[in-house]
């Protein structure tokens, strides 16, 4: 009995005209799923550009209602061709609540899951926060018919107990659909470091619960706002393993599709021989919901 099924991240330049995002990555999908892929995600904000760089309101437009265009789409091309899509999008709940959100289409089109952001940052350039209402669906682990998927965006990976909580549910692996870069200033100095982070802690994630971890990130300079130097996203999107090892990894500036085999055989072995959910301490992690422990 076959054990397997493949996955694949699509790693994009994306620009501020949402119908010609939409036709594009249509297109990829196509593309992956010719190559082989079951299970395929797009990065996140698929359908803009990464506007967070400001807060302005105009950018609400970019926002739409749950079920409409990007679920039909996607939905229907799911279905003609029998593969799972995740597909991050910017929902509009209702007046005055917005969300970071992910669709996961089955291969039937229906919905499995849909997941919202739960970790929302305030850098610099990334004022996520003027735009979205944090995740009120917490962390799940949602069963499609290739395999169990969890979905995480962007911020959620510098979190590791929302990769535990999500791989303790079931999820085999963990996509993180992502929007992230450098400052163009500040690439010379702290690059190689935030790169490297970036990296040392999803690959942690894969370690620890024992998961296949997938970033899907964009590329290229993005500088819609005058006076400032925009962000250049540094792509690497990535597959690892179940023991931290890279499977697939994408270029810093060119678009690909990485496609990755998912073994349960094998994430079974890594866990019976690393049996790190077995010796948690559960008694003792009470604290753990506490701001600060003092």
């Amino acid at each position: 009995m076959k054990n397997t099924y493949r996955i694949a991240v699509i790693q994009l330049n994306l620009n501020n005209t949402p119908e010609n995002n939409l036709k594009k990555c249509l297109q990829w999908v196509r593309d992956a799923a010719a190559k082989g892929a079951e299970v395929i995600s797009l990065p996140e904000l698929y359908s803009s550009h990464y506007f967070c760089q400001s807060e302005d309101t105009d950018n609400f437009a970019y926002a739409e209602p749950l079920y409409s265009i990007s679920f039909t789409a996607f939905s229907e091309l799911a279905k003609e061709l029998g593969v799972v899509i995740i597909v991050p999008f910017f929902e509009k709940r209702m007046a005055g609540i917005y969300h970071n959100s992910a669709y996961i289409i089955d291969t039937d089109g229906t919905e499995a899951g849909l997941y919202r952001k739960m970790h929302i940052p305030d850098d610099p350039h990334f004022y996520e926060k003027f735009y979205f209402t944090p995740g009120d669906l917490g962390f799940k682990s949602n069963q499609t018919n290739k395999g169990k998927i969890g979905v995480l965006i962007c911020w959620d990976q510098w979190y590791p107990e929302a990769a535990r909580l999500t791989a303790l549910k079931g999820a085999e692996v963990l996509f993180y659909p992502t929007a992230i870069g450098w400052h163009p200033k500040e690439k010379a100095q702290y690059g190689e470091n935030q790169f490297g982070a970036w990296m040392n802690v999803m690959k942690g994630h894969a370690v620890a619960n024992g998961v296949y971890v997938a970033a899907a990130n964009r590329i290229g300079l993005e500088k819609y706002l005058p006076d400032t130097d925009g962000l250049e996203f540094w792509g690497a999107s990535f597959i690892a393993g179940p023991q931290g090892e890279i499977l697939a990894q994408a270029s810093h500036d060119k678009e690909e599709i990485l496609i990755a085999e998912v073994d349960l055989d094998l994430q079974e072995n890594v866990r019976q021989n690393w049996p790190f959910f077995r010796d948690r301490r559960i008694d003792a992690f009470g604290d753990i919901t506490k701001r600060a422990i003092d």
